[in-house]
């Protein structure tokens, strides 16, 4: 069964989707055009994000074990003046994600710290925090791409790490599940599967064996076929409810998109 991807691999494409999102930026005939896929955003809105966002998860990494995240990180992230001037702004988002390479790569992949998904399956370290910090960044990029015309798919490595990122960090969680129990199946052409199962106090996520090992699974209620960059951006609400081969009982997947465990 394949492992997850190691830090120095995640650090190593967090620098590479960074670099494309700041090309797409670039580029850009205009920073004040607004993203298709985050409507209340221009372009130079997303970039604010990404470059404010990126020395704020630094801070946290480097604070260690919190209840919350440091409230200078907080203050910094609110504060945060993203320059107009195009070169500038560039030269800011490379700086904002090599402030973020470094302490990640300082601190190594077990260090402990806060982060927003205590409840989930995903542990609280500073190697979670850089394995969702690819995938924001690898989304957002896909954001910049889109809006200047050139939308290129998510590099496989990215996306297959994405599907059971998202899984694991932002759906796995305790809470209430207001409907009958329900097994889901997640197949990524390129060969790997995911079975998310929710039920009246909550939701895991597994990752499945590949074809010929293991037992045989029961029959999940529905699921989901795409190639992994296809899965992580309809989970991110990129493209719409059939942009993927859904089987099986379709209500399952709108109910699940409108779940908020928290609630």
């Amino acid at each position: 069964m394949q492992k997850n991807l190691e830090l120095p691999d995640l650090l190593r494409l967090i620098d590479e989707r960074a670099t494309a999102f700041r090309a797409a930026i670039a580029a850009a005939p205009s920073l004040d055009v607004q993203v298709p896929t985050c409507p209340e955003w221009t372009l130079f809105d997303l970039a604010r994000h990404l470059g404010s966002g990126r020395p704020f998860w630094a801070a946290v990494v480097e604070a260690g074990p919190a209840d919350a995240p440091p409230a200078e990180a907080v203050a910094a992230r609110a504060e945060a003046q993203a320059p107009r001037e195009r070169e500038a702004l560039v030269a800011w988002l490379a700086a904002s994600t090599q402030e973020l390479l470094d302490t990640l790569r300082e601190v190594g992949p077990d260090a402990e710290c806060w982060t927003w998904w205590g409840a989930s399956q995903s542990p609280r370290t500073s190697g979670a925090v850089a394995r969702h910090q690819l995938q924001e960044i690898a989304v957002h990029a896909y954001d910049a791409q889109l809006t200047v015309g050139a939308a290129l798919p998510l590099p496989a490595q990215v996306a297959l790490d994405g599907v059971e990122d998202f899984l694991f960090t932002c759906c796995a969680w305790s809470g209430v599940w207001p409907h009958e129990p329900a097994v889901v199946d997640y197949h990524a052409t390129e060969g790997r599967s995911w079975r998310f199962t929710v039920e009246a106090d909550g939701a895991r996520a597994v990752r499945l064996p590949a074809a010929g090992e293991g037992e045989a699974q029961a029959p999940a209620d529905a699921s989901a076929r795409g190639t992994a960059g296809e899965l992580v951006l309809w989970f991110y609400g990129r493209t719409p409810l059939d942009s993927v081969k859904i089987d099986g009982d379709r209500v399952i997947f709108e109910r699940l998109f409108a779940w908020d465990p928290n609630a």
